[in-house]
């Protein structure tokens, strides 16, 4: 229960809820069961704050654009639509929140976009890839493109 903001009393009653326009939220309409002066709270579901774990072993809050600037970058020029981009994005935040973690490795979310862009595009995925696990010369880079093309062999030897 809530304090009433005039008299500061606890005993409050609901007398109208209804969701706000971006739907995070509920607004209420109190009234004061002493002073019968009406107050509006807001009620919204408590967050949990997601704190990225770096390679350097610094720790920051998940950054949702940080995540966004990563994908873009790495479909730049690919015939990838932004709704497939931001569904990633979405996808990606939403699984860490269900996960109910507080901390997260940078590898995890890695691991989980190059899952995610290698079935959208793989040129994409190999672009992320590389800066991702930062291929230091030609051979880490050739390995990564051996790798999709056994893989996608074994695919099209499967679909026969």
């Amino acid at each position: 229960m809530l304090n009433c903001p005039f008299c500061g009393k606890f005993d409050s009653k609901v007398i109208d809820s209804r969701p706000t326009d971006e739907g995070q939220a509920i607004r209420r309409r109190r009234e004061c069961n002493e002073c019968q002066k009406r107050f509006t709270t807001y009620e919204k579901v408590e967050e949990i704050p997601l704190i990225v774990i770096k390679k350097s072993g610094n720790r920051e809050p998940f950054n949702r654009n940080k995540l966004m600037k990563g994908v873009i970058r790495a479909c730049e020029k690919r015939p990838v639509p932004l709704k497939s981009i931001e569904y990633i994005v979405e996808e990606i935040e939403k699984q860490l929140q269900n996960d109910m973690v507080k901390e997260v490795q940078t590898e995890v979310i890695g691991n989980m976009v190059m899952n995610r862009l290698k079935d959208l595009d793989e040129v994409a995925y190999v672009r992320f890839a590389s800066v991702y696990r930062e291929f230091k010369d030609l051979n880490t880079f050739m390995e990564e493109l051996t790798k999709i093309l056994k893989e996608k062999k074994i695919d099209l030897d499967n679909s026969s």
